[in-house]
């Protein structure tokens, strides 16, 4: 690996680590469980890792059932799954990749079930080269770089390419994309300054690492298909009851109420 390709890596993990850091809540949520207690698993997309770690950390005090979490891509988690990665629950970035676990015959319901709706934004850092931040950024002259979660894999990534086709750009900015695996991989190039701009979503825009350090613009979500992110709990997990009590903490109306706050509009909305 050559120097600037170890310190780009370098650099994504530090920010990465910087990223739960300053989330409250984090800390509660990635505890040790107490002695007996019960642990599970959890493969949550990418775009909740603002939100994840804090109702992981109130579910736990609640009912003293402790959450283990892994964030990726929704397609690489729907894979892992698949292949028999001990999971009790799949919280997607959309409809399709939990369909896919359904069916494979490894959940407790007949379809996946829906748990919020995302928001897709356009993200550059306050220091920037086109700020105040709007849309025309993507047909600016200046423009060399925008990340993207990979389309092919990641619902965010899906969205940005359908919205830059529906606001007539994407043939002037697919020669600039920078793939990156997943939503939260394409925030950290753009927080990183790997690349000038990012689709992300809102929820990763609303956090504090990114707020601190960027500003956003909100896609009309007349761009792009609505993104329907969906759950299912698996039912020969190890512990298949306790997750799918924590899927209905998540769909209960106190965490349903708490969405919009951080990024995601509520299930019934």
């Amino acid at each position: 690996m050559d120097t600037r390709a170890f310190q780009i890596r370098y650099v994504l993990a530090m920010f990465s680590l910087a990223m739960l850091c300053v989330l409250p809540g984090t800390a509660l949520a990635q505890q040790k469980p107490a002695a007996g207690s019960v642990t599970i698993h959890v493969a949550a997309a990418a775009d909740l890792q603002p939100v994840m770690p804090l109702i992981a950390a109130g579910f736990e005090k609640e009912t003293g059932i402790h959450v283990a979490v892994s964030y990726g891509s929704s397609s690489s988690l729907a894979a892992q799954i698949i292949n028999g990665a001990p999971t009790e629950v799949f919280f997607s970035a959309d409809y399709s990749f939990a369909e896919r676990v359904v069916a494979a015959n490894l959940t407790d319901t007949p379809a996946p079930i829906l748990y919020a709706k995302g928001t897709l934004v356009l993200w550059e850092r306050k220091d920037g080269p086109f700020q105040p931040l709007t849309l025309t950024a993507l047909t600016n002259p200046a423009l060399k770089s925008v990340a993207v979660a990979n389309p092919l894999t990641a619902p965010y990534g899906m969205a940005a390419v359908a919205a830059m086709k529906h606001l007539h750009v994407y043939e002037k900015v697919v020669p600039h994309f920078v793939q990156a695996e997943n939503v939260a991989q394409a925030a950290e190039y753009a927080d990183t300054g790997n690349s000038q701009l990012a689709f992300i979503s809102l929820t990763l825009a609303k956090s504090a690492r990114m707020t601190q350090t960027g500003t956003y613009v909100v896609i009309p979500d007349s761009q792009y298909p609505e993104i329907r992110q969906c759950a299912v709990v698996m039912r020969k997990a190890a512990h298949p009851a306790e997750g799918r009590r924590f899927l209905e903490y998540v769909l209960s109306g106190p965490i349903q109420a708490q969405f919009a706050q951080f990024g995601l509009t509520s299930k019934d909305q």
